[in-house]
């Protein structure tokens, strides 16, 4: 068995390539031979097709290719960014790339994971594209929505980093009152994620159960808690804040039901839509005071600036250590924990 992966390279697609920046410095602090974002290019032409374009060789190359497919300040969709890591994929494979592994934190198509009607599971297409035409051999992401779609891929094998290694420490520095803190998801489905949060900071844990409209998109029509969170510091924990409906209405009701302060924990902030406005609304009026996350989707500087309430905690030292562990074959198992 070949036990030399090759020289690590890192290539970036173009709405990954800020967080590539990130990753590839933490990577250098801990690489004796210092490496460079790969030379390439990505090309969109007047009819929207996309090709990508390696101007460096990475034949006999172990390869890590980022990208942030929810990264839509480039004005590219979720499709779009997903081709174009296709076409990144495809040309390492091509040009007899060694080993090709997709670092994608949030993974496309993560909440389409199962059958409600006379639709596709996508991100099982997803996981079979990504393994079969496209070649990738190893994927590498964080918080999966649903850890599941791990079972859709037949060939490579994924890695799913824990948002929770990042946020912890953050929180459990700054947690002022542990006896008189609540965790609370948004839903039942986000009990087990709870848990884990109550358990390692030592707090109590509240439930909430959400009534959602499946016939109109990002619709929740009610939302009930379930324990008791009466002048208490509550953190409302999810995986992802979309457009905010969910977690502002976790907010309303914590706050009618007597929360002392709310803080709002996420790995991914895609705030799209009208989120910003939303929460901001929330945080002016002071129903919650903080929405900690992570940079596993691009948020831009204007928009941090512009909203002192987002604390950003950065994955990228954690995706670092990874990549750097796995190009030289030691073990990653603590850090999946």
């Amino acid at each position: 068995m070949n036990h030399f992966r090759g020289d690590l390279v890192v290539v970036a697609c173009e709405s990954g390539r800020d967080f590539a920046n990130k990753v590839l410095k933490e990577i250098n602090e801990k690489s004796k031979k210092k490496i460079h974002l790969l030379d390439s290019e990505e090309v969109t032409f007047a009819n929207t097709e996309i090709k990508s374009i390696l101007n460096e060789s990475v034949r006999g190359k172990d390869v890590f290719v980022i990208q942030d497919v929810e990264n839509h300040y480039n004005g590219k969709s979720v499709d779009q960014n997903l081709r174009a890591l296709y076409t990144v994929l495809g040309a390492c494979k091509r040009c007899d790339a060694n080993y090709v592994t997709a670092v994608i934190p949030s993974f496309p198509y993560s909440r389409q994971d199962k059958q409600w009607g006379r639709e596709d599971i996508t991100a099982a297409r997803v996981a079979s594209e990504l393994e079969g035409a496209m070649g990738a051999d190893h994927i590498i992401t964080i918080d999966l929505h649903n850890t599941a779609i791990q079972g859709f891929f037949r060939v490579s094998w994924v890695d799913n980093l824990k948002g929770s290694q990042v946020l912890f420490p953050y929180i459990k520095r700054n947690l002022k009152d542990k006896d008189n803190t609540t965790i609370l998801p948004t839903d039942l489905g986000g009990a087990k994620r709870a848990n884990y949060y109550s358990t390692y900071l030592n707090t109590d844990v509240a439930f909430a159960y959400k009534v959602r409209n499946y016939r109109k998109k990002n619709t929740v029509q009610d939302l009930k808690i379930m324990g008791n969170i009466k002048n208490r510091t509550v953190y409302i924990v999810d995986d992802m804040i979309d457009t905010g409906g969910t977690f502002c209405k976790a907010v309303e009701i914590a706050k009618e039901s007597g929360a002392k302060e709310i803080i709002g924990v996420t790995t991914f902030a895609l705030l799209n839509g009208e989120a910003i406005e939303r929460l901001n609304t929330l945080y002016k009026s002071g129903k919650f005071s903080k929405l900690i996350c992570t940079d596993a989707t691009y948020i831009p500087k204007e928009v941090l600036n512009e909203n002192k309430w987002i604390k950003v905690i950065t994955v990228s030292k954690y995706f670092g250590e990874i990549i750097y562990r796995l190009n030289t074959r030691h073990s990653i198992g603590s850090l999946l924990d």
